[in-house]
């Protein structure tokens, strides 16, 4: 199961440069939040502060969060925490 996890969140990586930008509109945004859970979760050993920071941008986070990974993705290629 965790080598399906670490492939999906290699594809979500792995997607056109306006596919993720697709990703970070506010709403839309809950599913790169679902994805540093997922990628937090499945790492040897789970950093515990990490996985709570990723938790807490799906809500709480969710309304700055957006912007952050729009200036990640155009900088790093990538959604912040998902590298």
């Amino acid at each position: 199961m965790k080598e399906d996890l670490k492939k999906l969140i290699a594809d979500v990586n792995n997607l056109p440069l306006i596919v993720k930008l697709l990703l970070c509109i506010p709403v839309v945004e809950i599913f790169y939040g679902i994805c540093r859970i997922i990628n937090q979760a499945i790492k040897e050993p789970v950093d515990v502060l990490w996985l709570v920071l990723a938790i807490l941008t799906v809500v709480p986070g969710a309304a700055f969060m957006w912007l952050i990974d729009v200036v990640w993705v155009i900088w790093k290629g990538h959604a912040c925490l998902l590298g």
